[in-house]
């Protein structure tokens, strides 16, 4: 593009499309496996890559060629017919884990998360009667923002300006058993958390409070909904963050990662859910259409092979290590290292947005976590280099 054509891209961003971001004034034009390029030809090495959706990079040749064939073919008939695509994408994500049995499919995570709060009432009202509601969220949270999602959504910032949200919503500490057990009580129909929270600043939860909430859940009649729309798939080194904890969740969320980019989401459920749920109980027009399910069951294979999480699990040890001797090298800067696998957050001294734009500056894209974190999420497909790489410039800034 020509300096006239970034200059009017940016310009029509301003005066068209609704103000949500804020947004750096260069123009991404195309990526190359974990690079980005604007229009001028600059290059970033990308420890963002789209909020954790894009786990294979850029330009992978698999998943350019099924779009390509599948567009050809057939791109969306709605649910009112059968594809090949969704049930065998459906048949991969059921067989991955033992606690789950069916797949219902959406457009991104907040929907996936409305789906899930959904099934839960229904599941509460089939299997108990009415009255069992309630919903147990925690601080820190962050769920999508559609109501109901924002609902379980813990920060003020989202939620306050489109008050009243939906009702019947409670949030505990997270990572505090005693504080979980006493937000409990007889009209509690679900918990959800995040295994890894990401907008909440990276904490991770113990193996302990995850099956403590298992036991309260059980103890309830209540169901175990896990959100690993962020760091699920790959992202902390299993296929399934929640998986060293040896939980089974009731339901499951999955979003960012699933269609290297495409947007979908789906919720991963037991069959005492499934059993509760009807025909016409809950619906969608393009989640699970025949040309995202075809990459996403690219995208799915490649990230549960048992090699790919491997590596994944080789270069976060690379990485862990890196960051503790940045952490030591910065001790009254960088106050805390969170996070597991490759998404990690620095809890840094002064404000997240100053650092990430200096870093931005120097050719690295990293995110931020609330008002101190530094966020960091690359592609799964990261060597050690690109950690030596990313280091450089994060000390750079640091000094």
């Amino acid at each position: 593009m020509t300096t006239e054509q970034t200059a009017a891209a940016v310009q029509a961003d301003r005066d068209y499309l609704l103000q949500t971001y804020v947004k750096p004034d260069f123009v991404i034009e195309h990526g190359e496996g974990v690079y980005l390029f604007d229009t001028t030809g600059r290059r970033y090495l990308d420890f963002v890559s789209g909020i954790a959706v894009n786990a294979l990079g850029y330009g992978d040749p698999e998943v350019t060629a099924v779009i390509a064939e599948q567009a050809a073919k057939l791109i969306h008939v709605s649910n009112l017919y059968l594809t090949a695509p969704a049930g065998e994408l459906a048949r991969m994500l059921v067989q991955s884990s033992p606690a789950f049995d069916r797949v219902f499919f959406a457009n991104s995570g907040a929907e996936a998360v409305e789906g899930t709060l959904k099934f839960a009432r229904r599941y509460a009202r089939d299997r108990v009667g009415e009255g069992k509601t309630a919903i147990v969220a925690f601080d820190g949270s962050f769920h999508g923002r559609t109501m109901g999602a924002l609902a379980v959504t813990a920060r003020e910032k989202y939620r306050e300006p489109f008050m009243p949200v939906m009702p019947g919503v409670r949030f505990a500490r997270f990572n505090d058993l005693a504080s979980l057990e006493a937000a409990m009580g007889a009209d509690v129909c679900a918990i959800i958390l995040e295994p890894v929270q990401g907008e909440g600043g990276l904490r991770v939860a113990d193996t302990r409070f995850l099956q403590g909430a298992r036991a309260l859940c059980d103890r309830h009649a209540a169901l175990l909904i896990l959100d690993e729309i962020q760091c699920g798939m790959g992202r902390t080194g299993t296929l399934w963050a929640h998986e060293p904890s040896g939980v089974r969740p009731d339901m499951l969320t999955v979003a960012k990662p699933l269609a290297g980019g495409l947007p979908i989401g789906a919720v991963l459920m037991s069959q005492a859910v499934a059993d509760t749920i009807h025909v016409g109980d809950h619906g969608t027009t393009f989640g699970g259409n025949p040309l995202v399910t075809a990459v996403a069951g690219v995208v799915f294979r490649r990230i549960s092979d048992p090699a790919f999480l491997a590596h994944v699990r080789s270069v976060s040890s690379y990485l862990d290590e890196a960051l503790h001797d940045l952490a030591a090298e910065f001790p009254t800067t960088v106050l805390e290292l969170r996070g597991r696998g490759l998404m990690r957050g620095l809890r840094l001294a002064g404000p997240a947005s100053a650092a990430r734009e200096a870093a931005q500056e120097r050719g690295l894209l990293v995110a931020t976590a609330g008002e101190d974190v530094l966020r960091l999420l690359p592609p799964l497909i990261i060597e050690p280099h690109h950690v030596d790489e990313s280091l450089a410039v994060l000390r750079q800034v640091l000094k």
